[in-house]
């Protein structure tokens, strides 16, 4: 059976499915588009949701721009939470954020949609990531622009939201305009870190080139991290070095309480760093990508492995993705670039000058077989097997998908 919504198909798929994959559109109407996933890997559509909230549209609040993929420069706008049968989604445009219950056969129910207590001055606001913590059910989220970054609610059993009064900042006293771009939990709930990109909001020079004060370039504080009260309230801030300049995602080892991984759009590489019980932060050495073809290569988000054995990494300027190999806590590289380049439509230029597609969130199975991309400025969601021999990504799939909007990957 075959259903539209819009110029998109919906495939109903066969019983077979195995898993399901979310994604949200960020247009104006903002939706979920659900995703089911065969055992072979293949995605069909089977529901194209309204949030109730807006997106930004192609609009990306960040630059100015008036069409350009990864609108907010973040991570983490779509997010399972509570054994998966909850799900949170930011609604940038209007700074909103939608909570859906998810029934054991992946179909999605809207509860609740709730500001975040933060305008959204001007074309949009920049509600961005999620993170939450089901120690004091409460659900964090992250603005791109303050001075009050991160907002939180509490949610109820049954899926409603209530705002909280506490609001949280990633400035400092002389960096007063900070951009940040995901907030990630410790394993354990103890601490809430924050990557940020720039140290200031990005401008234009006189000559019409971009004006960007990139973070941790030349102040080693680009991390923030947050001390989480047993009650979900956050701490006084500290600021530590993100190990190079531009940090973006963060990811922590799968079973372990302290060590995570951060990616770097300026630094073009990954590293590993451990946080101990104090909230102190050490960093590994940075493994860099090849950035012969041009700098910087915005490598940004990043899956990890089951076994912690692989690291997928996204080149959001160079429309590839490369993957690490990580042994004993150190990072080398396997395969650079690990698929064939994504072309988009032409239009679209990457900080380094480049055209690119844009990719932006990922996500890979929880049984390592096949890896989910988003190419915003071509159109398609790509589904990939992986070999974890090798590191190479093998295309198997293309899904369309919104021209440029297009943010945030979760599924199960």
């Amino acid at each position: 059976m075959l259903l539209f919504f819009g110029a998109l198909r919906v495939d109903a798929l066969a019983s077979d499915l195995v898993g399901h994959v979310y994604m949200q559109t960020n247009e104006i109407q903002n939706r979920i588009m659900h995703f089911g996933r065969n055992a072979d890997g293949q995605l069909g559509l089977l529901d194209s949701i309204p949030t109730g909230g807006a997106g930004s549209g192609v609009f990306k609040p960040i630059s100015g721009q008036e069409s350009a993929p990864n609108a907010f420069e973040g991570a983490g706008s779509v997010i399972l939470a509570e054994s998966n049968t909850l799900l949170f989604v930011t609604n940038g445009g209007d700074n909103s954020v939608t909570s859906f219950r998810v029934s054991p056969e992946g179909k999605l129910t809207m509860i609740d949609r709730q500001s975040t207590g933060e305008p959204a001055t001007g074309r949009s606001g920049t509600a961005k990531s999620l993170a939450y913590r089901p120690q004091s059910r409460t659900l964090y989220v992250l603005h791109a622009f303050g001075p009050n970054h991160l907002r939180s609610y509490e949610v109820a059993e049954d899926g409603k939201l209530k705002l909280r009064p506490e609001r949280n900042s990633v400035n400092t006293a002389t960096k007063t305009d900070r951009v940040s771009t995901q907030a990630v939990l410790s394993p354990d709930g103890r601490f809430l870190l924050v990557d940020i990109l720039f140290d200031a909001r990005p401008a234009s020079n006189p000559d019409g080139s971009p004006n960007l004060v990139v973070a941790n370039a030349s102040d080693p504080d680009g991390l923030v991290i947050f001390p989480v009260r047993d009650n979900g309230t956050l701490g006084e801030a500290s600021f530590a070095d993100a190990g190079g300049a531009g940090p973006f995602y963060i990811a922590f080892l799968n079973g372990s309480r302290d060590t995570f991984l951060n990616g770097l759009a300026v630094g073009d590489g990954v590293l590993a760093s451990r946080i101990d019980g104090e909230g102190r932060v050490t960093n590994g050495p940075l493994a860099q990508i090849d950035t012969s073809p041009g700098k910087p290569s915005e490598l940004c988000w990043l899956q990890v492995t089951s076994d912690n054995s692989l690291v997928l990494a996204t080149n959001f300027g160079y429309g590839t993705v490369s993957t690490y190999r990580l042994v004993d806590g150190r990072l080398s590289l396997l395969q650079d670039p690990a698929n064939n380049a994504i072309p988009g439509d032409g239009t679209f230029r990457a900080v380094n000058g480049l055209v690119s597609s844009g990719p932006s969130d990922s996500w890979l199975t929880p049984d390592d077989q096949y890896f989910y991309q988003i190419f915003g400025n071509a159109s398609v969601l790509v589904s990939y097997r992986l070999d974890k021999t090798s590191g190479r990504l093998t295309e198997i799939g293309r899904n369309q998908i919104p021209y440029n909007s297009p943010q945030g990957l979760a599924g199960f």
